[in-house]
């Protein structure tokens, strides 16, 4: 596919900081200053849907997805995670892995709604600070994987 935002592999500070990076997958801190902590996992290779992956790659995929997940959730204290996957506007496989909180801009809605309310200033930038260490922690968690 021409002009796939997730095969380009530069990563402009507006799609995020590249946290991880394997030969399959790469993890993505994304850049929304509302919701700290939202990560994308990203098949490296343009393929559309999950049914293209073999059985092993799938594997791999979901591994990263959890390990993710489980980070995030011991990182970040969320009331709740979301996992979702569309690709109906970039039909390339990736995994969104959103912290979210009963006080997040969006809430009850999906990290796409429109926003219903905000956050308290303080709660938000000890989100912020938290997320801060993600990095490392997504890190440490892959590297159980192997």
């Amino acid at each position: 596919m021409k002009n796939c935002i997730f095969c380009d592999d530069f990563l402009s500070p507006e799609k995020g900081e590249l946290i991880w990076r394997g030969d399959d997958c790469r993890v993505i801190l994304v850049n929304e200053p509302l919701l700290p902590g939202f990560c994308r996992v990203i098949w490296n290779r343009h393929v559309s849907e999950m049914s293209d992956l073999s059985f092993g790659e799938r594997d791999v995929l979901m591994s990263l997805v959890f390990a993710v997940e489980e980070t995030v959730r011991q990182v970040m204290q969320p009331s709740k995670m979301n996992l979702a996957s569309f690709g109906n506007h970039v039909p390339h496989i990736h995994w969104h892995v959103i912290p979210r909180y009963a006080d997040d801009a969006f809430f009850p809605g999906s990290a796409w709604s429109e926003k219903v309310q905000e956050t308290p200033a303080p709660i938000l930038e000890a989100r912020k600070e938290r997320a801060r260490g993600l990095g490392a922690a997504i890190r440490a968690a892959i590297s159980q994987l192997h």
